[in-house]
């Protein structure tokens, strides 16, 4: 085992959709007590499945945290309502606010930042807000590719953390390679923003799985670990796994405890029991379900 990344691995977190926790029995049987579930609301899913995943997962033991996508809410009063199911319905007191993934927003709302600005969340007694950051440029948001909006609406939000009492932390984004999200890490850091970083990271997935994804998400300059890849006969059927990237990180982590990666946060592209597999093995006593130990 690796202790380094057994210690890096310690209260991460996984990412669920209604239509793939249904296909789970019991999640008490794949990842441990505790854990932070996000429920990923993808455009079309109707807000009763996502709070009656929530209130599942909440009664299953986990720490619940449903996606609220800016660009898919209508306005103010959808707002509201959503807020107020979560919290009477599954006792949700946390929230991943995002644009979304529409280019067009079907309502009031086109970022995360006018979704906190409402101060609805603060109102109703949520406790967490976590946003999102993208290590590597994203042409969505910068199209020429740089990084000034990306670091502006995360200057922002450092200002609102600051301000308030919510306690945040950046999601961000999957990449494929160590040294483009050390260098985003350490580059927050120099424009004075604290915010702890939860490092979005791909789970287990077949080659092909993982590059569709990856394009469909904008995941740039570190696309070529895959890309190299394909280019290995030997190795295109076998699944990619997350492990030297965040063995590479863990290393990084040691050998500087002030690096600001506080957790480990898995998209599960290859199945949910495939993911909390991998971490079981990878991450030591603490990443197993206690069900199975």
């Amino acid at each position: 085992m690796n202790p380094e990344l057994e210690n890096f691995l310690t209260g991460y977190s996984i990412e669920v959709m209604p239509r793939t926790a249904q296909k789970v029995d019991n999640f008490r049987t794949i990842i441990p007590a505790g854990t932070r579930v996000y429920i990923a609301h993808i455009d079309g899913t109707p807000i009763e499945d996502m709070v009656a995943t929530a209130r599942r997962l909440n009664s299953e033991g986990f720490g619940v945290m449903p996606h609220f996508p800016a660009r898919i809410i209508a306005d103010r009063a959808t707002l509201g309502d959503w807020i107020a199911r979560y919290q009477g319905e599954a006792d949700v007191r946390q929230a991943l606010l995002l644009a979304g993934g529409v280019d067009t927003p079907r309502g009031d709302f086109h970022c995360s930042m006018q979704l906190l600005e409402t101060g609805m969340f603060d109102q109703a007694g949520f406790t967490r807000l976590h946003v999102s950051g993208h290590p590597e440029p994203n042409t969505d948001i910068d199209p020429d590719g740089g990084r000034t909006n990306t670091f502006a609406a995360l200057d922002w939000k450092q200002a609102f953390s600051s301000r308030t009492d919510a306690q945040m932390a950046v999601v961000t984004q999957f990449c494929f390679e160590a040294p483009p999200v050390i260098e985003w890490c350490d580059s927050l850091v120099e424009r004075g923003i604290s915010i702890p970083v939860h490092i979005g990271i791909a789970g287990p997935a077949q080659l092909q799985t993982m590059i569709r994804f990856a394009i469909a998400c904008g995941v740039g300059p570190s696309l070529r670990v895959l890309q190299k890849r394909t280019r290995d006969v030997t190795r295109l059927l076998l699944p990619f796994e997350p492990t030297e990237l965040l063995s590479d990180l863990a290393a990084h982590k040691a050998a500087h405890p002030d690096f600001n990666i506080a957790q480990v946060h898995f998209f599960p592209l290859g199945g949910i029991r495939t993911c909390a597999d991998w971490v079981a093995v990878h991450g030591g006593p603490n990443a197993r379900p206690a069900m199975s130990a």
